[in-house]
């Protein structure tokens, strides 16, 4: 895990749904948060894998943890939000700062390529698929995204999570264990991979 400086990221400024501009840190100042930060809000990836965090959110809820999305734009997220994808609130980080301060890389033109067509995204793209859960690729193509979990106050990081390909996700029992939070959801079941569907 990579030294996180929350006194100093806290001060970044995130976009909520009605426009406002709040501090990052506000979002932890009374309660444990997990901070879900999105490649884009027209991922198909990056909408199941939101349902799925979305499992945890009654749990969470329960003990006072905040669910939060995050996307690097505004482009989707009105999509994203009719869609139900998410069950926490969403914010937009249009400058990009908690992604660059956080470690989330960009993918090279050249470079989103293979990790798009990578066995873990070709894994999550088929479960996005047997939940009916479509996408499309408008947007900012080459961001990379993560987690963060922050405690209550913003003095310790409980996780940071970096993907390394766009298929990446934290499990939902390390997810719930972090925050501290018994969670009683089962993930999504890994589709069947025969050779000619899942090669490597």
């Amino acid at each position: 895990m990579a030294n996180i400086d929350l006194a100093a990221i806290g001060n970044n400024m995130l976009k909520n749904e009605t426009g406002e501009s709040v501090e990052l840190k506000s979002l932890w100042k009374d309660q444990p948060v997990v901070l879900f930060f999105l490649r884009r809000f027209g991922c198909q990836i990056c909408r199941w894998m939101a349902a799925e965090i979305s499992k945890l959110e009654a749990d969470l809820k329960a003990a006072g943890v905040s669910l939060i999305g995050v996307g690097p734009e505004e482009f989707g997220l009105q999509e994203f939000k009719a869609g139900g994808f998410f069950k926490g609130a969403v914010y937009v980080d249009e400058k990009k700062k908690c992604y660059k301060d956080l470690g989330f890389k960009r993918y090279s033109a050249l470079g989103v390529v293979p990790a798009a067509l990578g066995k873990k995204v070709r894994d999550v793209s088929s479960k996005a698929e047997a939940a009916g859960i479509k996408g499309n690729f408008s947007g900012d193509l080459l961001q990379s995204g993560g987690m963060l979990l922050v405690n209550k106050g913003g003095e310790k990081v409980l996780l940071h999570f970096v993907q390394d390909s766009p298929g990446d996700m934290v499990p939902l029992e390390e997810i719930s264990k972090a925050v501290g939070v018994s969670a009683t959801v089962q993930a999504g079941q890994r589709p069947v991979c025969n050779d000619d569907v899942c090669t490597r």
